[in-house]
């Protein structure tokens, strides 16, 4: 039974990150989506978070967590702790790190897909979009380079995946595969092993 509701919506890919780590926890039962409208000024998130952002998890006492890497390391904290944040320093802060790097290109991805949604063509900066595209090429490189592990599923897989999803979902994904082929093998073998990856396809 749900006992936390999770505001996002069903296309945010820091929404699925959240979700993807409460399934790889065993805990998706235990969460209810409720889809949430950052842009409506009505919308319970803006009192639920007062950034407006998603995703916010909404808890039974009615307090709140945000964002994605707070809500995780909640989750992995109810489930036990060191399931997908190790508690050992080097394993914990190479997880971290790669999250960071995953959380990078969507935090890129994003600020793109924003300029092209809320700027007419005319006044879209292409050296804003050039800048963004750049932090999201030198770290598919850096991914390529050393692909995430093949065994453990931690915060730092799950953060890559979801940024290699929202590539594909939102940017055109097919571009980046053919210069990366270690990372897009990689990424093709994390989706046939992760619990909940189909599931929370954005859609």
């Amino acid at each position: 039974m749900a006992d936390m509701i999770l505001r996002t919506t069903l296309t945010s890919p820091f929404g699925r990150k959240s979700r993807l780590a409460a399934a790889v926890l065993g805990l998706a039962e235990r969460i209810e989506v409720v889809v949430a409208d950052m842009f409506d000024d009505n919308d319970s998130l803006r009192l639920q978070n007062p950034l407006g952002k998603m995703p916010t998890l909404v808890l039974g006492d009615g307090s709140t967590l945000y964002d994605s890497r707070v809500i995780a390391e909640y989750l992995d904290h109810l489930a036990g702790g060191g399931r997908i944040i190790p508690a050992e320093p080097v394993a914990r802060f190479a997880a971290l790190k790669l999250q960071a790097i995953g959380d990078g290109i969507l935090d890129a991805g994003v600020l793109r897909r924003l300029e092209a949604l809320f700027r007419e063509a005319p006044l879209r900066s292409e050296r804003w979009l050039a800048y963004q595209s750049g932090k999201i090429g030198r770290a598919l490189d850096e991914l390529n380079a050393a692909p995430p592990s093949e065994s453990d599923i931690l915060v730092g897989e799950i953060a890559v995946a979801c940024g290699l999803g929202f590539l594909d979902f939102r940017l055109g994904g097919d571009n980046w595969r053919a210069s990366r082929p270690r990372l897009a093998d990689w990424f093709e073998r994390f989706a046939g092993r992760c619990p909940g990856f189909a599931e929370t396809l954005p859609r």
